[in-house]
């Protein structure tokens, strides 16, 4: 069965940054699959295009369609990529306030690369103090190696120890020995009963009219 792959970014120009590392990345997954002999596929999730939807939701309560498309990709995902762009020293908001849609267990032991970019390498930090404690609060299983990526790496054709090539094959190479073990026992039923765990959480959350009509004048 071919492995999914979805692909998270939160830049917000076009193009981006983050779709940029998100790109290699996932390239670079889907090539160390193909050396293992897994089939993959990767699905993108532009959070850019999501964000009134996202906004939406967090006031109402209720996910627009493509919005609750885009949660159900994730959470029938065998392992996400994961790219912000940072912001005052952390995640953007964005991306911040799409994963608080989802249900905390939704995530639970999947695969993740987090990567980020930003306008210095003295940003770097922002994945082991803000990313990855995200996901670990998702009880998903991160990577080793976090990628961040400052201008100075963009064609650069750095090919030395610490670049930007070697460290996306580096936890590409990672994401793809943490999938092949679960390729074996990953079988559907298991995506259908975290897809109902998932719909039944949302269900729990009524849209703000409905909540604002089950209010009785006293």
């Amino acid at each position: 069965m071919q492995r999914r792959i979805v692909v998270i970014s939160a830049g917000l120009s076009v193009p981006s940054s983050s779709r940029m590392l998100s790109d290699q990345l996932a390239r670079g997954t889907l090539a160390q699959l193909a050396d293992r002999g897994i089939a993959a596929e990767t699905v993108v999730v532009e959070l850019r295009d999501l964000a009134v939807d996202i906004a939406h939701n967090l006031v109402a309560g209720f996910a627009p369609a493509p919005l609750a498309a885009a949660i159900a990709r994730v959470t029938d995902a065998d392992a996400l990529i994961a790219v912000t762009p940072v912001f005052s020293a952390s995640y953007s908001g964005l991306f911040k306030s799409f994963f608080d849609l989802l249900d905390p267990k939704s995530l639970e032991a999947m695969p993740v690369i987090i990567g980020a970019t930003g306008g210095s390498t003295r940003h770097s930090l922002v994945l082991d103090f803000a990313v990855r404690p995200l996901f670990n609060y998702f009880r998903a299983r991160t990577v080793p190696t976090g990628v961040f990526a400052a201008p100075e790496d963009w064609g650069s054709g750095d090919s030395t120890v610490g670049g930007l090539d070697l460290r996306v094959a580096q936890a590409a190479g990672e994401l793809a020995g943490m999938i092949v073990p679960v390729a074996a026992g990953l079988t559907e039923q298991g995506r259908q009963d975290k897809r109902a765990r998932h719909e039944a959480e949302l269900t729990r959350s009524l849209p703000f009219e409905r909540l604002l009509a089950q209010i009785s004048p006293r």
